[in-house]
């Protein structure tokens, strides 16, 4: 049989550990994820607990999680879908803008970039521009890049 907090606490742990050990995750993610694996005779403020020992560790950061989004998702994404996926995920706005600070070119670069992996020439009718447009706005590129991108006017040194 278990005894209340302590086994909980190392339960609770043992699964936080084990999920940051897979990738980086927001202490809201990871609260929500360990949330769902408590018992109902569980304390909930044992995950609360967990995450503090965590960040003071270093183990949990969320810093780290978001310069990590941000470079895996950058160059198919736009500034307006990472920042929305900051925000669903807990980030702060200091952590979020920080990271977005480290994106590597221009969102126009980046958009022309994602356009050229799909399509293979810019629209030439009204239906096509249209389609081209809404593949770049579902990737959260803003629509002044998307112009500039179906219009041809990006340069992919600037």
């Amino acid at each position: 049989m278990r005894g209340p907090v302590r086994s909980a606490g190392l339960s609770v742990m043992a699964r936080a550990v084990d999920l940051l050990s897979r990738r980086e995750h927001s202490r809201v993610e990871l609260a929500r994820k360990l949330a769902r694996h408590l018992a109902p005779d569980d304390d909930p403020g044992e995950i609360e607990r967990v995450l503090d020992q965590l960040q003071a560790d270093q183990l949990l950061s969320d810093m780290r999680f978001a310069a990590s989004l941000v470079r895996q998702r950058s160059q198919r994404y736009g500034d307006l879908r990472l920042a929305r996926d900051l925000r669903e995920r807990g980030v702060g706005a200091v952590d979020a803008s920080a990271a977005m600070a480290q994106v590597a070119g221009t969102e126009a670069q980046r958009a022309l970039a994602a356009w050229g992996r799909r399509f293979d020439a810019l629209p030439t009718s009204a239906d096509e521009r249209g389609r081209q447009g809404r593949y770049l706005q579902t990737r959260g590129f803003s629509m002044d890049v998307i112009t500039q991108v179906l219009a041809g006017k990006v340069d992919v040194a600037d």
